[in-house]
């Protein structure tokens, strides 16, 4: 029988994959909603950081190293790709998400977990 943490590494690496290759490829859709790029990254990396969390339960400092270094290198990429660009903002929206995680799950811990514990 798999573990959870083990099942939760196969979400990570599947994530992985799924997100290089949505920020790798050609996009072929109209961007009609403004910052709808950033919103995705946000949401990209909110999610990254979960599971993550959930996979490796890193110390905080290492899985921001980890994922910062993921997104400056999704940006080196881009830069030198013809059909993409490079965008500090796109940096920025990574690790606000990260950031949107780290408040999220203290929020979490301190709250919703600890009410749990109190059985109310």
């Amino acid at each position: 029988m798999m573990n959870r943490q083990l099942l939760f590494k196969i979400f990570l690496l599947i994530a992985l994959v799924v997100t290089s290759y949505l920020v790798f490829s050609k996009p072929n859709y109209p961007q009609t909603i403004p910052n709808l790029d950033k919103v995705g990254h946000f949401g990209s990396f909110f999610g990254l950081a979960w599971l993550t969390q959930l996979a490796f339960r890193p110390r905080w400092y290492t899985m921001l190293g980890a994922l910062a270094l993921y997104a400056g290198l999704i940006e080196v990429v881009q830069s030198r790709l013809p059909y993409r660009s490079a965008s500090w903002g796109d940096i920025v929206a990574d690790l606000a998400g990260v950031a949107g995680f780290f408040i999220t799950y203290w929020l979490y811990r301190k709250y919703v977990r600890a009410a749990r514990l109190e059985g109310v």
